[in-house]
């Protein structure tokens, strides 16, 4: 009996979730189910719009084709005020008809030139999209103000920038002009101490100050940061600002610049002199200091003298010099045994992660105390000589 009973239970819970999912499943599937659009549409972002009497203003349009097939429509504007021009633009030009590919659209301008005297108030123009079969009609309010406040918006592509201080962080910012007549944009930036902005054509090199924006247009700048040599490793901070009349935008940028070695070469409390002797080894200390904001690693040391000279190092490479540190090396000079007695340049440099510097040692050569002793012999000898035979063919 237990056994029936729990079975009967069973059979009665599954009977009432195949229930239960025969009346949720319909309703799932039309909450879910897309909507059909199909048809040609005349729209507009902002069919009602304010401007200003004596300029000139454009609203954006287009003509949409949903799931129709491709259909010639011709363009017309209606309820034009007097003194008023009103033209249909599309790319760029002016435009009579437009015919939109099937699940596709056709941007479209309406530009409105507003004579200076014209009265305030409201005027109500018709855009038309007419065809065979198809009347297409799109009410647009136009109120007229004597005073519109400019709006303008300015956004970064990439706001944070990494680099060395020796690179350059250029950004490209997207400017905005939200207002309903055209505008002339200034463009300043704020930055760090001794770092140089400037701001150029987004491709060129033309430097700006100020650039012109239409009405419900952008327009991309390329903002150039460069820090200067002696900038520091940290995270710094660059403001670029838009101005046009009575408004303004801002974005903050940054800059994380990495540290960087510099490296220079110098001798033993400055002394980049020495004296040597032709053919033999002469060891001169050689300070290697880095002055830059990061680790020098791995420092080469290398050097070019006179033809048939000789110079090495020790130790040939520095492992690690850390900022405003510096090590000793010596740099062993030997000059060629026929090296003349006088002054000669030996250049040492020493190179790591693309960073170099270099010195110029004289070196001094005199010649051997050997080759001295013999010539002070042969003149004695010489002497010598001559002293004998004034003494032989004087007697005669």
């Amino acid at each position: 009996m237990r056994y029936r009973h729990i079975a009967a239970h069973t059979a009665f819970v599954v009977a009432f979730l195949a229930a239960s999912a025969v009346f949720l499943a319909p309703a799932v599937k039309a909450d879910d189910a897309p909507k059909d659009v199909k048809g040609l549409y005349l729209m507009s972002d902002y069919p009602a719009v304010t401007l200003r009497p004596g300029e000139t203003s454009t609203i954006s349009l287009r003509l949409q084709n949903y799931d129709m097939a491709p259909e010639r429509l011709g363009l017309s504007v209606t309820g034009v005020p007097t003194g008023w021009t009103a033209t249909l633009l599309g790319g760029g030009q002016p435009v009579a008809a437009a015919m939109p590919a099937t699940d596709s659209s056709v941007s479209l301008s309406l530009r409105l030139d507003v004579p200076k005297n014209a009265a305030m108030g409201t005027q109500t123009l018709t855009v038309a999209a007419t065809g065979n079969s198809t009347n297409l009609q799109l009410p647009i309010a136009v109120t007229l103000a004597k005073d519109l406040p400019a709006k303008l918006s300015v956004t970064p592509q990439l706001p944070e920038l990494r680099g060395t201080s020796k690179s350059s962080f250029e950004y490209q910012l997207s400017i905005k002009n939200d207002s309903g007549k055209k505008l002339t944009v200034s463009l300043s930036a704020h930055a760090p101490e001794n770092f140089d902005a400037s701001f150029t054509e987004q491709y060129g090199t033309q430097e700006l100050n100020a650039v012109p924006i239409d009405a419900g247009q952008s327009k991309d700048v390329k903002l150039k940061i460069t820090p200067p040599n002696t900038a520091a490793a940290g995270d710094y901070k660059v403001t670029a600002r838009v101005a046009a009349e009575d408004a303004s935008a801002t974005t903050d940028l940054g800059l994380d610049i990495t540290g960087q070695p510099r490296l220079d070469v110098s001798g033993r409390e400055g002394l980049v002199s020495t004296r040597a002797s032709a053919g033999q080894q002469t060891s001169v200390p050689v300070v290697i200091t880095n002055t830059g904001t990061a680790p020098a690693d791995d420092v080469e040391l290398s050097g070019s003298a006179p033809s048939g000279w000789k110079v090495t190092f020790d130790p040939k490479t520095v492992d690690r010099i850390a900022p405003n540190d510096n090590k000793e090396v010596q740099a062993l000079i030997t000059p060629t045994d026929k090296a003349i007695a006088g002054d000669y340049v030996t250049t040492i440099r020493a190179a790591a992660r693309g960073e170099s510097a270099s010195a110029n040692f004289r070196v001094t050569v005199t010649t051997s105390t050997m080759w001295g002793i013999a010539g002070v012999g042969i003149i004695g000898v010489a002497l010598l000589v001559m002293v004998g035979a004034v003494a032989r063919f004087g007697r005669r």
